[in-house]
Protein backbone atom coordinates (compact mmCIF):
# COMPACT_ATOMS: atom_id res chain seq x y z
CA UNK A 1 0.00 0.00 0.00
CA UNK A 2 1.25 3.09 -0.94
CA UNK A 3 1.24 5.94 2.05
CA UNK A 4 0.14 8.93 2.18
CA UNK A 5 2.03 12.12 2.84
CA UNK A 6 0.54 14.22 5.73
CA UNK A 7 -0.59 17.08 4.97
CA UNK A 8 1.57 20.05 4.60
CA UNK A 9 1.81 23.50 7.04
CA UNK A 10 0.82 26.71 5.10
CA UNK A 11 4.02 29.31 5.28
CA UNK A 12 3.56 32.93 3.12
CA UNK A 13 6.41 34.64 1.69
CA UNK A 14 5.38 38.44 1.28
CA UNK A 15 8.79 40.01 -0.84
CA UNK A 16 9.79 40.72 -4.52
CA UNK A 17 10.20 38.51 -7.40
CA UNK A 18 13.64 37.89 -8.68
CA UNK A 19 13.47 37.30 -12.83
CA UNK A 20 16.75 35.34 -12.42
CA UNK A 21 15.03 32.28 -10.02
CA UNK A 22 17.97 32.55 -6.90
CA UNK A 23 16.44 35.21 -4.54
CA UNK A 24 13.13 36.56 -3.81
CA UNK A 25 9.77 34.48 -3.91
CA UNK A 26 11.29 32.53 -6.25
CA UNK A 27 13.64 31.33 -3.37
CA UNK A 28 11.58 31.63 -1.01
CA UNK A 29 9.15 29.17 -2.35
CA UNK A 30 12.13 26.61 -3.62
CA UNK A 31 12.62 26.58 0.72
CA UNK A 32 9.26 25.82 1.24
CA UNK A 33 8.97 23.25 -0.63
CA UNK A 34 12.20 21.54 -0.03
CA UNK A 35 11.24 21.75 3.55
CA UNK A 36 7.59 19.72 2.40
CA UNK A 37 5.77 23.13 3.55
CA UNK A 38 3.38 24.45 1.14
CA UNK A 39 4.12 28.09 -0.10
CA UNK A 40 2.34 30.78 -0.75
CA UNK A 41 2.71 34.76 -1.92
CA UNK A 42 2.00 38.29 -2.08
CA UNK A 43 4.03 39.54 -4.34
CA UNK A 44 5.30 42.96 -3.56
CA UNK A 45 7.79 44.03 -6.02
CA UNK A 46 8.57 43.02 -9.49
CA UNK A 47 12.41 42.98 -10.43
CA UNK A 48 14.13 42.56 -14.00
CA UNK A 49 17.51 40.82 -12.12
CA UNK A 50 19.87 38.04 -12.51
CA UNK A 51 23.46 37.05 -11.69
CA UNK A 52 24.99 40.56 -12.23
CA UNK A 53 22.16 42.29 -10.91
CA UNK A 54 19.21 44.50 -11.07
CA UNK A 55 18.47 46.76 -14.26
CA UNK A 56 15.25 47.58 -13.06
CA UNK A 57 12.46 47.18 -10.08
CA UNK A 58 9.19 48.34 -10.10
CA UNK A 59 6.57 47.96 -6.70
CA UNK A 60 3.32 46.37 -6.89
CA UNK A 61 0.68 48.83 -5.72
CA UNK A 62 -0.32 48.39 -2.14
CA UNK A 63 -4.10 47.68 -3.31
CA UNK A 64 -2.70 44.60 -5.26
CA UNK A 65 -0.50 43.52 -2.21
CA UNK A 66 -3.53 43.94 0.10
CA UNK A 67 -5.79 41.42 -2.08
CA UNK A 68 -2.99 38.98 -2.38
CA UNK A 69 -2.42 39.39 1.32
CA UNK A 70 -6.64 38.61 1.74
CA UNK A 71 -6.65 35.87 -0.88
CA UNK A 72 -4.28 33.99 1.30
CA UNK A 73 -5.42 34.68 5.00
CA UNK A 74 -8.80 33.98 4.34
CA UNK A 75 -8.25 30.97 2.58
CA UNK A 76 -5.46 28.98 4.34
CA UNK A 77 -4.07 28.38 7.69
CA UNK A 78 -0.86 29.74 7.46
CA UNK A 79 1.70 29.11 10.29
CA UNK A 80 4.41 31.15 9.32
CA UNK A 81 5.38 34.44 7.70
CA UNK A 82 8.74 36.02 6.04
CA UNK A 83 9.15 39.04 4.66
CA UNK A 84 11.44 40.35 1.95
CA UNK A 85 11.58 43.43 -0.10
CA UNK A 86 9.18 45.54 0.83
CA UNK A 87 10.63 48.77 -0.98
CA UNK A 88 8.77 51.72 0.76
CA UNK A 89 7.22 52.69 4.12
CA UNK A 90 4.08 52.37 2.77
CA UNK A 91 4.72 49.04 2.08
CA UNK A 92 5.88 48.41 5.55
CA UNK A 93 2.85 50.36 7.19
CA UNK A 94 0.66 47.64 5.22
CA UNK A 95 2.18 44.60 6.56
CA UNK A 96 2.30 46.23 10.06
CA UNK A 97 -1.33 46.32 9.74
CA UNK A 98 -2.55 43.13 9.21
CA UNK A 99 0.51 41.74 11.81
CA UNK A 100 -0.89 44.19 14.45
CA UNK A 101 -3.85 41.94 13.59
CA UNK A 102 -2.84 39.30 14.56
CA UNK A 103 -2.41 37.49 11.32
CA UNK A 104 0.77 37.06 10.48
CA UNK A 105 1.98 34.28 13.16
CA UNK A 106 5.75 33.17 13.38
CA UNK A 107 6.67 36.34 11.35
CA UNK A 108 10.38 36.53 10.25
CA UNK A 109 11.39 39.95 9.28
CA UNK A 110 14.08 40.02 6.96
CA UNK A 111 14.93 43.56 6.54
CA UNK A 112 15.71 44.08 2.87
CA UNK A 113 17.29 47.37 1.78
CA UNK A 114 19.98 46.76 -0.66
CA UNK A 115 21.56 44.01 -3.28
CA UNK A 116 24.89 42.43 -2.05
CA UNK A 117 25.98 44.36 -5.45
CA UNK A 118 25.07 47.72 -4.03
CA UNK A 119 21.72 48.23 -5.82
CA UNK A 120 19.14 50.14 -3.58
CA UNK A 121 15.55 48.05 -2.28
CA UNK A 122 14.12 50.48 -0.24
CA UNK A 123 13.35 54.32 -0.90
CA UNK A 124 12.49 54.98 3.01
CA UNK A 125 14.08 55.45 6.24
CA UNK A 126 15.55 52.34 7.06
CA UNK A 127 14.65 52.98 10.92
CA UNK A 128 11.19 52.38 9.88
CA UNK A 129 11.72 48.74 9.83
CA UNK A 130 12.62 48.67 13.69
CA UNK A 131 9.55 51.11 14.50
CA UNK A 132 7.11 49.06 12.03
CA UNK A 133 7.71 45.23 12.22
CA UNK A 134 10.20 45.38 15.06
CA UNK A 135 7.70 44.94 17.29
CA UNK A 136 5.80 42.24 15.64
CA UNK A 137 8.75 39.91 14.51
CA UNK A 138 9.74 36.58 15.59
CA UNK A 139 12.89 36.81 14.44
CA UNK A 140 14.55 39.92 12.78
CA UNK A 141 17.52 38.56 10.35
CA UNK A 142 20.05 41.61 8.96
CA UNK A 143 23.11 41.04 7.69
CA UNK A 144 25.76 43.20 8.40
CA UNK A 145 24.88 45.72 5.97
CA UNK A 146 21.71 45.96 7.02
CA UNK A 147 22.23 46.13 10.27
CA UNK A 148 24.41 48.91 9.81
CA UNK A 149 21.44 50.83 7.64
CA UNK A 150 18.78 50.03 10.51
CA UNK A 151 21.00 51.17 13.73
CA UNK A 152 23.12 54.08 11.77
CA UNK A 153 26.25 52.80 13.32
CA UNK A 154 29.20 51.32 12.02
CA UNK A 155 29.68 47.15 12.64
CA UNK A 156 33.64 46.23 12.64
CA UNK A 157 33.96 43.21 14.03
CA UNK A 158 32.38 40.52 16.57
CA UNK A 159 31.97 42.81 19.40
CA UNK A 160 30.36 44.94 17.39
CA UNK A 161 27.61 42.66 15.91
CA UNK A 162 26.93 41.52 19.71
CA UNK A 163 25.97 45.04 20.75
CA UNK A 164 23.93 45.69 17.67
CA UNK A 165 22.14 42.56 18.31
CA UNK A 166 21.41 43.58 21.60
CA UNK A 167 20.63 47.28 20.44
CA UNK A 168 17.74 45.34 17.71
CA UNK A 169 15.76 43.64 20.37
CA UNK A 170 15.21 46.40 22.51
CA UNK A 171 13.08 46.93 19.23
CA UNK A 172 10.92 44.12 20.50
CA UNK A 173 11.69 40.97 18.58
CA UNK A 174 12.13 37.87 20.21
CA UNK A 175 15.37 37.50 18.43
CA UNK A 176 17.85 38.99 16.38
CA UNK A 177 20.04 37.13 14.02
CA UNK A 178 22.95 39.37 13.00
CA UNK A 179 24.97 37.52 10.07
CA UNK A 180 28.54 37.70 9.58
CA UNK A 181 29.02 36.56 5.93
CA UNK A 182 30.12 39.69 5.05
CA UNK A 183 33.11 39.86 7.86
CA UNK A 184 36.57 38.24 6.80
CA UNK A 185 35.91 34.67 7.73
CA UNK A 186 37.75 33.74 11.33
CA UNK A 187 40.40 31.10 11.05
CA UNK A 188 39.84 28.23 13.10
CA UNK A 189 42.61 25.59 12.71
CA UNK A 190 42.42 24.85 9.03
CA UNK A 191 38.85 25.84 8.30
CA UNK A 192 38.09 29.41 7.86
CA UNK A 193 34.42 30.21 10.06
CA UNK A 194 31.85 32.50 9.68
CA UNK A 195 29.87 33.61 13.54
CA UNK A 196 26.92 34.86 13.07
CA UNK A 197 25.11 36.38 16.29
CA UNK A 198 22.07 35.13 17.70
CA UNK A 199 19.78 37.53 20.63
CA UNK A 200 17.14 35.57 21.55
CA UNK A 201 14.90 35.16 24.83
CA UNK A 202 17.48 37.28 26.79
CA UNK A 203 20.20 35.12 25.53
CA UNK A 204 23.56 35.49 23.64
CA UNK A 205 24.86 32.89 20.87
CA UNK A 206 27.25 32.61 18.56
CA UNK A 207 26.48 30.33 15.54
CA UNK A 208 29.53 29.19 13.91
CA UNK A 209 29.97 27.44 10.26
CA UNK A 210 32.62 26.65 8.29
CA UNK A 211 32.91 29.26 5.94
CA UNK A 212 31.75 27.73 1.90
CA UNK A 213 34.38 28.26 -1.00
CA UNK A 214 31.72 29.20 -3.37
CA UNK A 215 30.81 32.40 -5.95
CA UNK A 216 27.30 30.81 -5.65
CA UNK A 217 25.67 33.11 -2.77
CA UNK A 218 23.11 35.18 -4.32
CA UNK A 219 19.67 35.06 -2.22
CA UNK A 220 21.35 33.24 0.71
CA UNK A 221 19.72 35.90 3.23
CA UNK A 222 15.95 35.36 1.33
CA UNK A 223 16.39 31.65 1.65
CA UNK A 224 17.62 31.54 5.63
CA UNK A 225 14.86 33.39 6.05
CA UNK A 226 12.63 31.46 4.60
CA UNK A 227 14.13 28.17 6.12
CA UNK A 228 13.45 29.70 9.68
CA UNK A 229 9.71 30.80 8.58
CA UNK A 230 9.06 26.80 7.06
CA UNK A 231 10.83 24.93 10.20
CA UNK A 232 8.26 27.35 12.82
CA UNK A 233 5.65 26.45 10.68
CA UNK A 234 6.65 22.58 11.12
CA UNK A 235 6.68 23.88 14.63
CA UNK A 236 10.19 23.17 15.62
CA UNK A 237 11.28 25.35 18.84
CA UNK A 238 13.04 28.86 17.59
CA UNK A 239 16.33 28.58 18.66
CA UNK A 240 16.66 24.67 16.62
CA UNK A 241 14.71 26.13 13.75
CA UNK A 242 17.09 28.89 13.51
CA UNK A 243 20.40 26.66 14.15
CA UNK A 244 18.38 24.53 11.20
CA UNK A 245 17.75 26.85 8.72
CA UNK A 246 21.84 27.83 8.98
CA UNK A 247 22.73 24.15 8.28
CA UNK A 248 19.95 23.81 5.39
CA UNK A 249 21.71 26.62 3.75
CA UNK A 250 25.27 25.53 4.43
CA UNK A 251 24.50 22.79 2.84
CA UNK A 252 22.79 24.30 -0.10
CA UNK A 253 25.84 26.52 -0.50
CA UNK A 254 28.12 23.29 -0.55
CA UNK A 255 25.68 21.20 -3.14
CA UNK A 256 25.99 24.40 -5.63
CA UNK A 257 29.57 25.47 -4.96
CA UNK A 258 30.75 24.20 -8.76
CA UNK A 259 27.53 25.27 -10.69
CA UNK A 260 27.80 27.97 -13.13
CA UNK A 261 24.46 29.17 -13.65
CA UNK A 262 24.79 32.68 -14.84
CA UNK A 263 27.87 34.90 -15.58
CA UNK A 264 27.79 36.29 -11.52
CA UNK A 265 27.05 34.93 -8.54
CA UNK A 266 24.43 32.34 -8.96
CA UNK A 267 21.92 30.72 -6.66
CA UNK A 268 22.23 27.94 -4.19
CA UNK A 269 20.92 24.64 -4.29
CA UNK A 270 17.53 24.53 -2.49
CA UNK A 271 16.95 21.26 -3.17
CA UNK A 272 20.19 19.34 -1.75
CA UNK A 273 18.15 16.94 0.29
CA UNK A 274 16.14 15.32 -2.06
CA UNK A 275 16.54 12.60 -4.80
CA UNK A 276 15.76 13.65 -8.19
CA UNK A 277 14.22 11.24 -11.03
CA UNK A 278 14.01 12.00 -14.26
CA UNK A 279 11.32 9.71 -15.99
Amino acid sequence: MKRRHPQPPVALTIAGSDSGGGAGVQADLHTFAAHDVHGTSAVTAITAQNTRGVTAAEGVSPGLVRAQLDAVLSDFSVAAVKTGMLGSTEMLALVAEYGQADRLPNLVVDPVMVTTSGDPLFDGDPAAYLGELGPLATVLTPNLIEARQLLGREIEDLADMREAARALATFGPRAVLVKGGHLEAVASGEAAVVIDVLWCDGHMVDLRMPRVETRNSHGTGCTLAAAIAARLALEHPLVQAIGGAKAYVADALRAAADWRLGSGPGPVDHHHGRKHTVL
